[in-house]
């Protein structure tokens, strides 16, 4: 019996998904279980697995477009039986509601339609993009463009909506290719891997300096008036969750700021004892050593380790701190659970790969939600101080600017100590303000004496 595959619930703040790629194409045998689509929610790129076994009947939304939860995304049953029941219920339900439009339904025993044989070129070429081969090179087309040795990269209009997969838009950063010039193979005009390798290797082409000569730029007058061009793209789901975040955070929460300057000169010391000791690849960084000393200090202060829940106030028996981590659509904040009891190389080898992971949107919901305390760390960008925006519903956040050499007195002499800057941001329904002030103490000593973290 036919049924239908509807858009699931990948993470706590999921409202709708877009459908990154389909990894079945139609008319392909699924298993219980087997993965069937990936999905790119508000914070990761999740996998969509088939809660039963049969064929694909039919891919009413496909990949590059959005659904919102419960929407019904595509049809599994008996290969060869009668669906359109389910499909006309779906076409009418996203026709009611604006969504996306459905595909015409097919008839039984009716030819493909070239348009639809060419959809599903599309879709085998995804499938077989992520098995590490292209199924369009398979093709007449794909042999000639091959021959000549002329990849097609064409201009998008800017008022055209850029589909690009997450492998693809991480390799267009890396090599400065302009997506906007790209011409996506992909179902709906979707950038994927091999287009920005086309891209890459056509940039590559030297070019004779007659033609550099005559392509030289003139240096006249401009006659362009006016206000400047623009160009607007749709905003990704996580853009979209930050900004709501945000926007809770700022205005509800009564916050202040306390800021203290620390010497780092015995932490980076420490640091540097510890990596004489390890291999190369698990060598901590300072932020490492600040996530230790922040759950160490966060133990001894249990109104800065905890949130305002209304009528009450949790306060939590570890400290899982969420270490801001800058990725391609926005901020998220992999979490350290049980920092306080875990070793520094431990940490840092936790934060390196839930680091990497995020950064390829593999995160599960529960690795980047729940924190009791976060960090963001912007010194490894010469920012030397700056304040941080609270994550609702914990009661603070440390500002980490960088430690530099700075000329300072001690016992009525001018030294040279290597200063840092935090700010640490705080909800005032939850820390007051001598509440913050002795928690930042705590933490500012155990900074400058790393033997502290012992007792």
């Amino acid at each position: 019996m036919a049924n239908k595959i509807i858009m699931p619930k990948l993470s706590p703040t999921m409202e709708e998904g877009q459908l990154s790629r389909w990894l079945k194409a139609e008319g392909d045998e699924i298993e219980a279980n087997e993965t069937i689509a990936e999905v790119d929610t508000d914070k990761a790129t999740m996998e969509m697995t088939s809660l039963e076994a049969g064929t694909l009947l039919k891919i009413i939304v496909p990949g590059g477009e959005v659904a919102k939860l419960g929407q019904t995304i595509g049809i599994i049953g008996n290969k060869g039986e009668d669906f359109s029941a389910i499909l006309d219920e779906a076409t009418a339900a996203s026709n009611g509601n604006g969504s996306a439009q459905s595909p015409e339904p097919k008839v039984q025993g009716q030819e493909e339609t070239p348009k639809a044989e060419e959809k599903k070129d599309d879709q085998k070429a995804e499938v077989a993009e992520t098995a590490g081969r292209s199924y369009d090179d398979q093709r007449p087309e794909a042999k000639a463009d091959a021959e000549n040795q002329t990849p097609k990269i064409e201009a998008q209009s800017s008022s055209e909506r850029l589909i690009v997969s997450p492998i693809a838009a991480r390799m267009a950063a890396e090599n400065g290719v302009d997506l906007k010039a790209v011409k996506g193979s992909g179902p709906n005009g979707r950038i994927i891997k091999r287009d920005i390798e086309s891209a890459i290797s056509n940039s590559k082409i030297q070019i004779p300096d007659s033609e550099i000569s005559e392509t030289a730029p003139s240096f006249a007058a401009s006659s362009v008036q006016g206000a400047s061009a623009f160009r607007e793209e749709t905003t990704s789901k996580m853009r979209q969750v930050i900004a709501s975040r945000l926007a809770e955070s700022i205005g509800p929460i009564p916050t202040f700021y306390l800021t203290v300057e620390i010497e780092m000169d015995a932490a980076l010391e420490f640091r540097k004892q510890i990596n004489a000791g390890i291999d190369e690849k698990d060598k901590v960084s300072v932020n490492d050593i600040i996530v230790k000393v922040t759950a160490q200090a966060l133990t001894k202060h249990a109104w800065a380790n905890a949130s305002y829940q209304g009528k009450t106030v949790r306060f939590y028996e570890d400290a899982d701190i969420g270490v801001a981590v800058a990725i391609e659509d926005g901020l998220i904040t992999p979490v350290i659970r049980a920092a306080n009891r875990k070793g520094i190389v431990e940490i840092s080898k936790e934060i390196k790969e839930k680091a990497g992971r995020a950064r390829e949107k593999k995160l599960l919901p529960e690795e980047y939600t729940g924190a009791t305390f976060s960090i963001s760390n912007l010194g490894m960008f010469g920012i030397k101080e700056f304040t941080a925006i609270i994550n609702p519903p914990e009661a603070g956040i440390f500002a980490i600017g960088a430690a530099a050499p700075t000329a300072v007195v001690r016992n009525g002499e001018i030294v040279i100590r290597n200063i840092m800057s935090v700010t640490m941001s705080c909800d005032h329904r939850v820390i007051d303000g001598a509440t913050g002030a002795k928690f930042l103490q705590t933490f500012k000593q155990m900074l400058e004496n790393p033997i502290l973290m012992l007792m």
